[in-house]
This record gives C-alpha cells, structure tokens and sequence, in this order.
C-alpha cells in the first residue's frame, strides 16, 4: 500500500502512555503525539483543511500564492499542501521564534519575512498586520488566517477529535491542551462533548497571554500582555477560533517549568517534543496535584503534544540557551578530585619509570586493563606511553620490546589539579 501524496499521511497519529511524569497518580495519562505528521506537527491538519476550503469557495486560484502569519508550525502544514497543489508561500513569523522554524519554511520553499514580537497586534509591524498587507498587495494571493479561519477548530472537529474518542475506546474523560489559535483545543473538545459531555477540557496558558484571565474573568486585561519564551501557545489577541464556552478549567504555566518539562519528556519517556508540549504537560500535572483526590483509576487523561524537539536545537535544547535564560544553573568547576575514585590520596599511580623496558610496560597495560602510562623519574612525569605508540613501534621493530621505555616514550600528559 502507498499514499498519493504526502497529504494523505497527516493525521491518525499514535497515543502513547505517559508512564514516569505521571507515577504517581492512579489513572491513565496518554499523550497525542502530533509529530508523527509528515511536517512534524498537529498544525499539518489545519494546513491541509485551510488550503483546501479556500480552494473550495474560490478565494484560492490556479498557481496563486498563500499568505499567512505563523510562529512555524502551521506555515510547514500549508506549506506541504502548497507544495502538492502547486501554490507559492510567503510567511510572516517573529523574531521570537527559533531560527529551525524559519529555516525549514524555506526549504520547504516559502518566502518568511521576520517580525518584530514586541510590538501592539494592530502596529502596521507586526506580523498579523504585515501578512495582510502582502496579500492585499501580492497579485492573486489569498490571506488564510488562522486565528479567525473555521476551516481551522472544523479540521480538528472531524479528525484530532474522534481519533482521541476512538483510540481510548470512548473512554477519555479529560483532554488537556494548550492554545494559541484555540483551533485545536476547540474543535477536539466540542467534538468530545458531543460524544460525552462529561468529559472535562483544561486549557493551559503560558505567563504572558491574555488567556487564562479572560477564561476567568471575562475581562480583556492589557497588562496580562508581557514577553514571554514560550513558543507556539498564548495570545495577546482573542482569536476567533478560541471558544471558551467549551473549556471546563484553566491552568498556566511559567517559561521556566515549560522547558524543564519538555527536557523531562525526552529524557524520561523518550518523546522528544517541542516547548508547547511541556506547557501542556505541566499544565497537566498541576491541575492533576490541585484535583488529586477527584482521580481514580478509571480516569482516561488525554495530553496533547503538539509538535517535534528539533525546532528547538537551538533553545530548550541547548544547554548554554536554557542557562542564559536561568533555566538551568551554572555549571560549576570540577576538579579531577571529584571524579577520580579513591581521590584521598590512597590511591596509587600506576606509571612506568625510563629504565623499564617495553615488554614491562606492555604487560602492566594487559595486567590493567589500560591503554596508556604516565612515565615518573624521581616523582616527576617525563613522559608518557600509549598502546598505539606500542603498536607502531612493534610493527617495525619486533626486538624493541626489550629497548627501554626512555627511547620510545612520547611527550608527558597535562597535569592537572586535584
């Protein structure tokens, strides 16, 4: 069997038990691990489903051109469709974002302008407001918008919602997802509600997006509206695709406890996933400790995980990023003392001295299980030995086994302190 194009392998994505995060609580924790889409996210269905719904009403014409504003993920998902439908791409994205997102919006052959992030949504320099003016004034080009777009919660509404009903066997009974655009989390979660109206939605919000507060206030607040690390979920718009009606509860979650728990989820389940995908996560597990008694076995908790960790090489995953940010501490300085077994000074060197011969220091290396000897005079390194050198000098002079070690030793080891 093959598909006809690389379209039809987005979605039926996999659901995969979260088994250490999630030890210690009684139920079953599964994550949607979206990427397992050909672009490496769950915004390749609302890609496809935007690309083909323009198409259909006639905003979108023959060898046209699509505009969009993307932080990266849904940019790659109109972009495979671009591609297999022979449409030309320009994105707009900020300076926010990683530089992998960008670069792979290029090889996947779009034009990407850079935008500034800090800057109002209505500021003409902004990439909301830049990406409708590229196609006010590209010929033959049609705007998707995401964030106000149907095509994007319906997408999710005929497949990221019943593939969670169906692959928990209708057992679900709390989806938990972050939101940018809200067209995942709403189009999943009135698709479940239809099914079981029992079943509860938690959003998660990250410090910076006007989100959260809205969900429990109502209230548009401009102050909640402040940088943020974050990639790929909060607004400091209310997108017209978010329907809070919908949602049962709402968490946030800090930039720093994101991207530790996005380390966590590659180096303790194996899933090597994006910064949004630890939001949703510890999202999850506060609202979990917070309603920890409510929890019982029989509860189906469904966690999505929204793209790929190689867009983030260059952040979450580098060492020397997370510590600029504070997220991780400062390395500290080690000694060869605390490494070194036995460094007390019990220990005793094993050397050879200039006088052995060669077929002595062979043999202390078989003895030990070694491949190289500091050579000591008197206490004093001056020189050193190593199997290769060996080697070489016995493959060309058999008999040099029994020359001393003075004439075949190379230059001594770095000494460093203890």
């Amino acid at each position: 069997m093959w598909h006809d194009s690389i379209l039809e392998t987005v979605g039926n994505t996999p659901l995969v038990r979260l088994n250490s995060l999630f030890k210690d609580f009684p139920c079953t924790v599964l994550a949607k691990v979206e990427y397992f889409n050909p672009g490496g996210s769950v915004k390749d269905r609302i890609g496809v489903a935007m690309v083909e719904a323009a198409e259909r009403d006639g905003s979108l014409k023959p060898g046209g051109t699509i505009v969009e504003g993307t932080s990266g993920n849904t940019g790659a998902g109109i972009a495979l469709a671009a591609i297999t439908k022979g449409y030309k791409c320009i994105f707009t994205t900020t300076d926010k974002q990683s530089p992998e997102k960008a670069d792979m919006l290029r090889a996947l052959g779009a034009q990407v302008l850079i935008c500034p992030t800090n800057v109002a949504p209505e500021d003409p320099r902004s990439y909301y407001s830049v990406s409708r003016r590229l196609a006010e004034e590209t010929p033959n080009s049609v705007y998707l918008n995401q964030y106000d777009n149907p095509s994007n919660a319906s997408a999710h509404y005929a497949s990221s919602g019943p593939e969670v009903w169906d692959q928990t066997e209708g057992k679900i009974t709390h989806y938990v997802a972050s939101s940018g655009t809200g067209g995942t989390i709403s189009g999943t979660a009135q698709y479940l509600k239809e099914q079981n109206e029992d079943v509860q939605i938690i959003g998660v919000d990250t410090y910076g997006s006007v989100y959260f507060k809205y969900f429990h206030t109502g209230e548009f607040d401009h102050a909640e509206i402040y940088p943020y690390l974050t990639e790929g979920a909060g607004e400091d718009i209310l997108a017209k695709n978010m329907n809070f009606s919908l949602l049962d509860h709402y968490v946030r979650s800090s930039d720093r406890d994101n991207m530790l728990v996005t380390r966590r989820l590659a180096e303790e389940e194996g899933l090597f996933v994006g910064q949004s995908s630890g939001l949703a996560v510890n999202g999850a597990l506060k609202w979990m400790n917070e309603h920890k008694s409510e929890l019982t076995a029989d509860d189906v908790i469904v966690i999505l995980l929204p793209d790929t960790g190689f867009r983030y090489l260059s952040k979450t995953y580098n060492d020397t990023w997370m510590r600029s940010h504070g997220f991780l501490s400062e390395e500290t300085s080690l000694k060869a003392g605390d490494i070194i077994p036995n460094a007390s000074g019990s220990a005793q060197l094993v050397s050879v001295s200039p006088a052995d011969t060669l077929q002595e220091a062979i043999d202390r290396m078989v003895d030990l299980g070694i491949s190289q000897l500091p050579v000591l005079d008197n206490g004093s390194v001056v020189g050193s030995l190593t199997e290769s050198v060996v080697l070489n000098r016995l493959i060309e002079e058999p008999d040099a086994r029994e020359h001393p070690v003075s004439d075949n030793m190379g230059a001594p080891f770095p000494v460093v302190d203890r």
